[in-house]
């Protein structure tokens, strides 16, 4: 009976073992030259999208600014294209092939950026947008933007950051929203966001767009 209880406690002890080990392993891994390298190639080719500061990009497809994002907010957006919760095909591939574990270390890099707004929308309507995202529109149903996103649209943890963004892509966003984030919405913060943007105007869209687009 000792025998058995004997060898019990040593397969427990060696499990125990073999998992700090593939623990201690892992964290050593992202200290690897070949793990560091894998990281500044991934940025790299996010890069050639959103930007050399992560600024974003108005080119044929409007890219987004991905500079001074929240970590969280970003690996939660690559988990939801990964898992098809957030429509956009080209964006699925991507988050397909970034290796486990380094979407935060991606995330924390363009985090760090904080370059000046892209710039080139329109302004005619910045005295409108600011409005609606300080105070809503009560009589339409839609609440303060800055109610989530903050007085300074700065967003914080999984609410974005909205400050700096690309004005095409707030009005690109916004307008086809529960197409593109029509999936597991009910999994998703985003799914406050859909009675809003059904709520709102093309014009009241595009307002809040130039207001945000100009922040810095």
């Amino acid at each position: 009976m000792k025998a058995v209880h004997l060898r019990v406690a040593l397969k427990s002890a060696l499990a125990a073992f073999m998992f700090a080990s593939a623990g201690q392993a892992m964290a050593g891994m992202r200290h690897h030259p070949e793990y560091r390298g894998g990281v500044n190639a991934k940025f790299e080719y996010c890069r050639t999208c959103h930007g050399m500061d992560g600024q974003g990009f108005r080119g044929y497809y409007v890219m987004p600014r991905l500079a001074g994002q929240h970590v969280q907010y970003i690996e939660n957006q690559l988990a939801a294209f990964e898992q098809r919760r957030r429509v956009n095909p080209v964006m699925s591939n991507v988050a397909h092939g970034i290796p486990p574990g380094m979407a935060p270390a991606l995330a924390k890099r363009f985090h760090a950026l904080n370059p000046p707004p892209y710039g080139g929308g329109p302004t005619g309507n910045v005295a409108l947008g600011r409005r609606i995202f300080a105070t809503g529109i009560p009589q339409q149903n839609v609440p303060a933007c800055s109610a989530c996103h903050g007085k300074t649209a700065m967003g914080n943890g999984p609410i974005p950051r909205l400050a700096g963004q690309l004005y095409w892509y707030v009005v690109q966003t916004l307008e086809i929203w529960g197409t593109e984030r029509g999936r597991g919405l009910h999994k998703d913060i985003s799914a406050i966001m859909l009675p809003t943007t059904h709520n709102l105007t093309h014009a009241q869209i595009r307002a809040i767009a130039e207001y945000v687009s100009r922040l810095r």
